[in-house]
């Protein structure tokens, strides 16, 4: 493909590549980027010219890393934007437990995940860390849906054993029911026709502490250690999520995970609001990743999460939608919220304090970092070769078009740099921009034209 190229492959460098050739291999990896005045560039060009394999982008669109969703509640697509208005427990017990527990039912599953599948590549999403529910039928049709339409894929099959916190209708019969449903899904999904690239992935998925009992979470986190396969779960979302893991088990989220064996090198956890230093140093250790959510937080987490923060701290990261506590499937919006929530963390909300007491300062991220974390910070979370436009990178990309129909990008000709491009990107894409979703050098979306 030639084109020119966006990628964020640290939090604060933005790359730009411009007028390269990106080889991608028959299987989807990216082997080589060759720059214009590589001597290489001609006849790279020229050969894949007459073989009838080069693609050329216009003028206006570009070339991105696809994105990267490390949190998706893929059972809640119906009722995103509902239900916003009431605490976390409510909207769990109320609105979100009874939706998931009509999974069973394969068809409903499929009526409901084909689409959702569907809509988060035309947003440009590559890839999608999934919770799905307590059934077996149902979360393999999510795993089924993601290979047909070519979606990388993280699927979690949901447990959850703590009668106090879970309603009859909706939870595993035992801690050994739950362990032994997730093992069995850890085995479908390897045997999944057409999966034999890898390209879904089993995901061990303890809803989060307040629903499980010790003895499933130390089952799942031997699962884990024996397996390696990767984990995902909530931690510290909310004053009361937060609170009640330290009053039931005497510590913090973060130190009761570990010590049930559930953080790990593969191991993302939503939200993490209220970590603390310590916190914060054992996921360092571990290698263990933060969903930052930041639409979804500002609705239920009581607080905003210092992404820049903990970066410094050497933090893996990632950013999540968290549908449906998101009500947006953009990634492109996730960036925009992650910069709107850093500038009220930085700066503070409340007008009756002075300033130097309003925020937490040198909060703020930008949308280099929130490209980062869009797609580079996505694939060490998930410890996978996904995020950035180089050699030995899977050719996960999405190309933008600013002057699509509709587009709210406006470029000005001989003003804008390229680096002033990316970032209208940032603040301006929707979907409409997104002209093409690739996915290991498959194209599994193309904007319809008029």
């Amino acid at each position: 493909m030639q084109c020119t190229a966006f990628d964020a492959p640290q939090a604060d460098a933005l790359r730009v590549q411009s007028d390269v050739l990106v080889v991608v291999s028959a299987r989807g990896r990216i082997e080589a980027v060759i720059a214009r005045d590589d001597p290489r560039w001609a006849a790279q060009r020229e050969r894949h010219a007459v073989a009838g394999q080069l693609r050329e982008l216009p003028a206006g669109s570009y070339l991105l890393p696809g994105m990267i969703d490390v949190h998706v509640h893929a059972p809640q697509w119906p009722q995103m934007g509902k239900a916003l208005d009431v605490p976390l427990a409510d909207w769990l017990q109320q609105n979100t437990f009874p939706l998931e527990a009509r999974y069973g039912d394969a068809a409903f599953a499929e009526s409901v995940y084909r689409p959702l599948v569907r809509q988060l590549l035309a947003n440009g999403t590559t890839t999608a860390m999934y919770f799905g529910t307590l059934h077996d039928s149902g979360n393999r049709v999510l795993a089924e849906e993601c290979l047909r339409q070519g979606q990388r894929g993280l699927v979690g099959r949901v447990a959850m054993d703590e009668p106090s916190q879970c309603p009859p209708f909706y939870r595993d019969a035992s801690a050994q029911a739950a362990i032994d449903g997730t093992e069995a899904f850890i085995e479908t999904v390897a045997r999944l026709p057409g999966n034999a690239g890898g390209l879904v992935l089993p995901v061990i998925t303890p809803r989060f502490i307040p629903s499980c009992t010790d003895e499933l979470l130390a089952g799942l986190g031997a699962l884990a250690q024996r397996t390696g396969v990767h984990v995902q779960t909530h931690c510290s979302e909310s004053d009361w999520a937060h609170q009640h893991v330290l009053e039931r088990c005497g510590m913090t989220d973060a130190h009761a995970l570990h010590r049930f064996g559930l953080l790990t090198r593969r191991t993302v956890v939503a939200h993490a609001n209220f970590l603390t230093p310590a916190d914060v140093a054992l996921m360092a250790d571990t290698g263990a990743s933060v969903a930052h959510c930041p639409l979804s937080n500002f609705y239920f987490a009581n607080s905003v999460f210092p992404a820049r923060a903990g970066h410094a701290q050497r933090l893996g990261l990632g950013l999540g939608s968290d549908i449906s506590g998101g009500y947006s499937p953009s990634m492109f919006d996730a960036c925009r919220h992650a910069i709107t929530a850093s500038y009220a963390l930085d700066e503070g909300v409340d007008p009756d304090l002075p300033p130097a007491q309003r925020g937490r300062h040198n909060a703020r991220i930008d949308h280099v970092f929130a490209l980062w974390l869009a797609t580079a910070a996505g694939g060490a979370a998930l410890d996978l070769p996904i995020g950035r436009i180089e050699a030995g990178q899977q050719f996960d990309a999405i190309v933008v078009d600013c002057e699509a129909p509709d587009s709210n990008i406006c470029i000005w000709p001989g003003s804008d740099s390229p680096a002033d491009v990316l970032q209208k990107i940032i603040y301006n894409a929707t979907r409409a921009n997104v002209a093409q979703t690739w996915v290991q050098g498959a194209l599994v979306h193309a904007r319809a034209t008029p």
